[in-house]
């Protein structure tokens, strides 16, 4: 069994006037994140995390933001081109461990749901993976409540 670790890394602004979605799962709150696409921090971490597992670049390479068929992109379909792709055949995720980086909204009542929506794109178990909310303690952007952050590993076994 060939084992792969990935890490991945996103950063968008909130904005009025914009849904915010986070792994894939609308959440309710007053501002969402600025982006070409839906800019689902969480999902493009995810994307970047497993892209560097295999070596296959990033997700700015596959889905660049000054494509206009990537405008208003949903993210699940993104993340569901790379799975689906080459540079992931014969690969299975062994777990993902996500942080989301936000002083609000709390990131804990939305894990269950956005698990959910994760085992469903990453074809695993919702056990495999880890979602965590961490708050910068009112410090810099993500503290301001100007932004979203995320951090995400991933382990692919390769047969």
């Amino acid at each position: 069994m060939n084992i792969r670790i990935g890490l991945g890394f996103d950063v968008h602004q909130l904005v009025a006037g914009r849904k915010l979605f986070l792994c894939g799962v609308e959440i309710a709150h007053p501002l969402g994140l600025l982006g070409h696409s839906d800019a689902d921090v969480a999902l493009h971490a995810v994307i970047d995390a497993i892209l560097g597992a295999v070596g296959a670049g990033d997700i700015g390479q596959w889905f660049p933001d000054n494509d206009a068929a990537y405008k208003d992109a949903d993210s699940k379909v993104l993340l569901q081109t790379v799975m689906q792709s080459e540079a992931l055949q014969n690969c299975q995720v062994g777990n993902l461990d996500l942080v989301i980086i936000a002083q609000q909204p709390k990131i804990l009542p939305w894990v269950p749901v956005m698990k959910k929506s994760l085992a469903n794109l990453l074809k695993c178990e919702e056990s495999q993976i880890s979602i965590k909310g961490k708050t910068t303690e009112k410090l810099g952007y993500t503290g301001r409540g100007e932004g979203i952050a995320a951090q995400a590993v991933i382990l692919l076994q390769k047969s």
